[in-house]
């Protein structure tokens, strides 16, 4: 007799198993009979092909299938920020999207992702903005007396910076002759009222407005400074000359004195500030650190190796203590290709020169499109030793020396934002290809889209910048990565106040309503005694809305497949909200929990994967704000705030029954109000009163909460004020007619009532029987005065009971 064992019991495969090996190997067949054996196993044919991942490559302009050189494995290199000013909207855009392309690769396609990025904390723009700020600090600590002699100095400041600066921008009429800089300029300032006029300028200089603004705000500040002179003024008074006149006296301090800054602990105590702000920020809109982060000033050694490999490999030549790479040779070199990513822009001088820096004197270069691999140390700027004299790295061979010293001769992808496709991207592939000679560096190249502030270019360069700092004050993380998920990666964003106003908030609030209500009717069901997993019996219903789950996650899948569509991929989340919605209002009490709360918990680990919220993968919601750093929790402070509005809530209660009063029913419902409306809403929890007197319960954000009843106590008022007006305008028409009837009916036909001489007779109750004339009236007309005397008369009435009403 054999033992039953239930079928799917580790114990029954292990007796199968044994059972089977024993019948192979002790029990031999009868002899005639075939041995028993299973069927033939058909196996599957795939009905729908999986969908493949494929990136927009900056490289071929088009969408890509990803393929990994090792395996699973995907070397991942990203341009960081150079560090010398506060982190702003354009870094928001870059980062937060580049960490959404990386979560999606590393949570939900399962890449193994190496993620390396960089900072640059060598460049000219950090050396620059290092120095003009010490040397203004060290020229405003030593003047705190207002003089002539500073006025002038500022003065002389100021028109420099006309003619060097402003002037670059205006058209040859409107050109400042030398001398005639304070004359001149209110006719500049008149027509830079001039939209057109301002515009047709920003052609020849984008920077003509910030130049513009320094030294309009300078000049301001030089004749209010003029007016002080000779009068006693204190430290304040100087001091806030100097700062108003900062933009145009640092530069003119640096071009004096730069050359005499020569501690490298300056730039380098700049560059350390501003990299740990930035990485502030980036924890604040949730980027995950890098897997391995570098800096410039660590590499240096690599720097000059690398260089020197170059040198040997015949593309690039020395002029002066600098290297310069040969692009010219590379281009005509076979296997290799200059500015495969942007080959029509090799030409464009302003971008060739902004790649070179502030502090790039013009050398012997054999091209224009030669670029710095190494550059000469000129007094002032930090250097290093090398074979070439005292240096330091240019700008765009600090990335290639770094992502080779961790990924070698290739890499999957390179990313970056849209607008260092040319030259930094460009020149970093020709001088990596060039020193490991090789065709291809980088497989794909991901460049981020640009971002503008209500359709205007956003830019440090031109100091129309909005820093995270700021819009975080405005706006959540949750709500930026929002705006950017709605857009293509690889697009242009225009940030506005429509878009989050718009899109964001109504997704926002439709998922924290849907994920408030799923965790409502789990609650309840757990209050009510009925289990979470308890099974209604499977309808067409509820198989349909689990086929649109299983739906949604296919075209999800394909969204992302499809160079991250994440505005699709929103779509589809939104759509499946909808879905279930419609099934939970008009399902009932006949819900099956079970499919509500798989939407809901698939819907949570989507959202978390794009970084919109943090917490563990089988909650139910965007996740946490914030994580405590040591797992502990403060009960007290928690549920403190809580109790102690039930205990104001119970006391009230007590009052109202002892009291015993006539209204302690109506009172009661007072005290409910107000714990729903005024007591709990600071504290997060939204009751939703429903048909059967129960209270649906919702933890929703405190802030949306308040912004909601002010909302609803606003459109109260406007409606009491709406009505309000509404009165008074009647009774102000009610009054106008009132007055109307004044005039007894007797007296209507009268002067002053009428025109002098328009009636000659009347009857005893003043009704007119001959015109002007003598003549009588004819049946027409003294129809016409005897209806218009009647209604006078009911005018009249009314206006004497008034009268009477007033008077009591």
């Amino acid at each position: 007799m054999f033992l039953r064992l239930p079928h799917r019991s580790p114990l029954s495969r292990h007796y199968l198993s044994t059972r089977a090996f024993c019948i192979s190997t002790v029990e031999k067949p009868v002899k005639g009979t075939m041995s028993v054996q299973q069927p033939v196993w058909t196996p599957p044919v795939r009905r729908k092909e999986i969908p493949v991942l494929k990136v927009y490559n900056s490289l071929t302009r088009s969408k890509t299938e990803f393929v990994p050189i090792n395996g699973n494995l995907v070397k991942w290199y990203n341009c960081g920020p150079t560090v010398y000013d506060a982190s702003h909207m354009g870094h928001a855009r870059s980062y937060v999207t580049q960490d959404i392309l990386r979560r999606i690769m590393t949570d939900y396609f399962g890449y193994d992702v190496h993620f390396v990025m960089n900072i640059t904390d060598i460049d000219d723009k950090i050396i620059l903005r290092a120095r003009q700020n010490y040397l203004f600090d060290n020229f405003r600590a030593k003047h705190t007396t207002l003089t002539p002699e500073l006025v002038d100095l500022v003065v002389t400041a100021w028109t420099d910076y006309v003619q060097l600066k402003v002037s670059k921008g205006l058209p040859e009429s409107d050109k400042i002759q030398v001398g005639q800089e304070q004359t001149a300029w209110t006719s500049i300032a008149a027509r830079f009222q001039d939209r057109a006029w301002r515009q047709e300028c920003l052609k020849r200089d984008e920077k003509f407005e910030m130049h513009f603004s320094a030294a309009n705000k300078t000049l301001a500040a030089i004749e209010e400074a003029e007016k002080s002179l000779g009068n006693q003024t204190g430290a304040d008074v100087t001091l806030k000359f100097i700062d108003a006149s900062k933009d145009v006296l640092a530069p003119a301090l640096d071009k004096k004195e730069g050359s005499t800054v020569t501690d490298p602990s300056i730039s380098r105590a700049t560059a350390t500030y501003w990299e740990a702000e930035f990485f502030k920020d980036m924890r604040r809109l949730r980027v995950r650190e890098p897997d391995t982060l570098t800096r410039v000033t660590e590499y240096v050694p690599e720097v000059v190796s690398f260089v020197e490999g170059i040198v040997k490999n015949g593309f690039a030549y020395e002029v002066d203590g600098s290297i310069y790479f040969d692009t010219r040779a590379f281009d005509k070199s076979e296997g290799h290709d200059y500015a495969k990513l942007e080959p029509w822009s090799k030409g464009n001088r302003e971008l060739l020169e902004e790649g070179e820096g502030a502090l790039s004197a013009g050398s012997a270069r054999r091209s224009a499109a030669d670029f710095a691999l190494w550059k000469a140390s000129k007094p002032g700027e930090p250097s290093w030793p090398s074979p070439w004299g005292p240096g330091r790295p240019g700008w765009h061979i600090e990335c290639s020396v770094m992502a080779s010293a961790i990924f070698g001769d290739s890499m999957d992808i390179h990313s970056g934002g849209i607008d260092l496709a040319f030259p930094h991207h460009d020149n970093e592939m020709a001088q990596s290809e060039a020193y490991h000679n090789c065709s291809a560096w980088v497989n794909y190249f991901i460049h981020t889209g640009h971002l503008h502030i209500e359709g205007l270019k956003m830019s440090k360069s031109l100091k129309n910048f909005i820093t995270i700092d700021e819009i975080l004050q405005k706006y959540s993380a949750r709500q930026l990565r929002l705006a950017f998920l709605t857009q293509l990666w690889n697009a242009k964003i225009d940030f506005s106040e429509s878009l989050m106003t718009g899109d964001v908030r109504t997704i926002e609030t439709s998922l924290n309503n849907f994920f408030a209500n799923v965790k409502a009717l789990l609650n309840q069901a757990q209050v009510d005694g009925h289990p979470l997993d308890a099974q209604h019996r499977f309808r067409d219903v509820e198989r349909e809305l689990t086929d649109r789950l299983h739906h949604s996650q296919s075209a999800f899948r394909a969204a992302l497949c499809d160079s991250f569509n994440t505005p699709e991929a929103l779509n589809i989340l939104r759509e499946l909200v909808s879905r279930t919605n419609v099934y939970i209002n008009t399902r009932g009490p006949n819900l099956d929990l079970g499919v509500i709360e798989r939407i809901a918990r698939w819907l949570g680990r989507m959202l978390r994967m794009f970084g919109l919220g943090e917490g563990e993968t089988s909650e139910i919601g965007w996740g946490q704000e914030q994580s405590y750093e040591d797992g502990s929790v403060n009960r007290e402070e928690i549920l403190m705030p809580y109790i102690r509005a039930l205990s104001s809530f119970r006391d009230g209660v007590r009052k109202v029954a002892i009291a015993k009063g006539e209204n302690a029913l109506k009172d009661i419902l007072a005290l409910c109000d107000r714990l729903r409306d005024t007591d709990l809403v600071p504290l997060g929890v939204a009751l939703d009163d429903v048909e059967d007197g129960k209270a649906l319960v919702k933890l929703v954000p405190p802030a949306e909460l308040i912004k909601a009843r002010e909302e609803k106590r606003a459109q109260a008022e406007a409606k009491a004020a709406k009505k309000a007006v509404a009165i008074e305008a009647e009774r102000q028409a009610k009054l106008v007619k009132l007055e109307k009837g004044r005039t007894s009916p007797q007296e209507l036909f009268r002067p002053p009532n009428v025109p002098e001489g328009t009636y000659t007779t009347w009857d005893e109750n003043g009704i007119p029987l001959t015109d002007g004339e003598g003549k009588e009236l004819s049946k027409n007309q003294a129809k016409k005065v005897q209806k218009a005397y009647s209604d006078q008369k009911k005018r009249h009435e009314e206006f004497l009971a008034w009268q009477r009403e007033q008077g009591n």
